[in-house]
């Protein structure tokens, strides 16, 4: 696999540049987490029909973009690590925000002043109503429910998520960023399986 493949060693490779504001690189970085978050976005519009009827895919990749390029302009990434925990940070609220948007009663659907505009004295809705309702809120709980449970994660536990989930990392990629043998990687892997299993059950989307 080439390293433009392997978005957690390009990150890295790219720290010194946009330590110094290296336009070029920014931009690549910036490129790097709209890919993985447009990764997201396809796996999720493709398992909830009724969220693809209100997001699409651009929409989503273009807010995750804006949300890191807006990042990386109010702190500077210090070292590789703080920024490649930027990017995975950025991921995830994203993946929240889009969660929350499309749930529960503060989701569009379920606020009928908020899911409306109006335009030249007509209410255009910004959420139609949602086919499969059932299904759908089911699928968009066990998908959030499995990333809060993440985030409950042991601090050690829960880098190895991110580094492996967002980012895509291998196990020995994992361990050369962490600093530590891929077999404690392997170890730990198994850990967070357990640990997320308690939490959601057996249903469980534990490898990309």
């Amino acid at each position: 696999m080439s390293i433009s493949c392997r978005p957690l060693s390009r990150l890295e490779v790219l720290h010194p540049a946009v330590l110094v504001g290296d336009a070029a690189a920014c931009e690549e970085v910036v490129g790097i987490v709209a890919t993985r978050m447009r990764h997201f976005a396809h796996r999720m519009l493709r398992s909830f029909r009724s969220v693809r009827r209100w997001d699409d895919t651009d929409d989503i990749v273009q807010n995750a973009a804006i949300r890191f390029l807006r990042a990386l302009r109010e702190v500077t990434p210090e070292s590789a690590s703080h920024l490649v925990n930027l990017a995975t940070l950025q991921i995830r609220r994203e993946i929240f925000d889009l969660a929350r948007k499309h749930r529960g009663p503060e989701s569009l659907a379920s606020n009928h002043q908020s899911n409306s505009v109006l335009v030249e004295g007509d209410a255009v809705l910004h959420v139609e109503a949602a086919g499969d309702p059932h299904a759908t809120a089911e699928s968009i709980d066990r998908w959030t429910a499995f990333h809060e449970a993440a985030s409950r994660l042991p601090p050690e536990e829960r880098r190895i998520f991110e580094l492996a989930w967002f980012l895509g990392a291998d196990q020995a990629e994992v361990a050369r960023h962490v600093g530590c043998s891929v077999r404690t990687v392997k170890r730990r892997w198994e850990e967070i399986k357990v640990f997320l299993r308690d939490a959601c059950g057996d249903e469980l989307p534990v490898r990309e």
